[in-house]
């Protein structure tokens, strides 16, 4: 394959998952635009300086609730990922199929069905309207994603070089920290970013087990598209997906430079 081939097929990816944010960019720094204008009539940085103004500090304070909501989905997901990927990856037992099956039930259940269904479970446990709750039941949806992703690693896995590393005297804690966790950072980092990315990303299971009172960036996002103040609600949907850009730069820079080098 030669090096234009490889540009241009480059050039014409970047085209074609920027353009759809080509009008978010505008909007954002538009001050009015009107029909049939294909450009904005007045440019400005209201929606910008509204964002990081006092009366913008809901969109600052649903950022870091996303934030939050986000962080601890993804860290209580990679914790139960590593040993019930490890267990799928490495051993063979009665009932692993069906293990795999309630797996992917809520992925492939209408993610309405499941957050009802939890949303009067967790309104008997407490746990409706509360931060935890919402971190429950994001982990819902992003805990199989992250086992899968740890599970096909694990698959890969060579568990000799734990044997190895024991039998010079390495401790438990040893054996883990310093073989297992360098060999597995890979997979560990993508399963961690495909949690945060699904939870940050969640709107319909926040708001109904939120009950709108947990307010996080798409939330927040879905009532400033209805507002109609669409300078503001574009550049808050800039904002939104800020994230997604980061992890594929990260997952095609640090993840892919460490597979071609061959560092574990």
């Amino acid at each position: 394959m030669s090096k234009a081939f490889r540009r241009m097929t480059g050039l014409l990816v970047i085209i074609a998952v920027g353009l759809p944010f080509v009008p978010l960019v505008l909007w954002s720094f538009s001050e009015r635009w009107f029909f049939p204008g294909l450009w904005p009539q007045a440019w400005g940085l209201r929606a910008w300086t509204y964002i990081t103004s006092t009366a913008g500090m809901q969109v600052m304070t649903a950022i870091g609730h996303s934030v939050l909501v986000a962080a601890v989905t993804a860290a209580i997901a990679v914790v139960i990922a590593v040993p019930a990927g490890r267990a799928l990856g490495l051993f063979d037992f009665r009932g692993k199929d069906l293990v795999s099956v309630l797996l992917t039930l809520p992925i492939i259940v209408p993610p309405l069905c499941v957050a009802m269904g939890l949303h009067l479970w967790f309104i008997r446990l407490g746990l409706a309207e509360t931060y935890v709750g919402v971190i429950g039941v994001h982990l819902t949806f992003c805990l199989p994603y992250a086992i899968f992703v740890l599970w096909g690693v694990f698959s890969n896995y060579n568990p000799d070089f734990e044997d190895q590393a024991r039998s010079l005297g390495a401790s438990r804690f040893n054996v883990a920290a310093r073989v297992m966790l360098p060999m597995i950072l890979p997979g560990l980092s993508v399963a961690a970013l495909f949690a945060f990315l699904l939870s940050w990303s969640q709107y319909l299971s926040t708001l109904i087990i939120g009950g709108g009172r947990v307010i996080t960036l798409p939330v927040l996002l879905f009532a400033l598209m209805g507002s109609g103040d669409r300078p503001v609600a574009a550049a808050v949907s800039l904002v939104f997906v800020a994230p997604a850009f980061v992890a594929l730069l990260f997952s095609a820079r640090y993840l892919g430079t460490r597979s071609l080098t061959g560092v574990h």
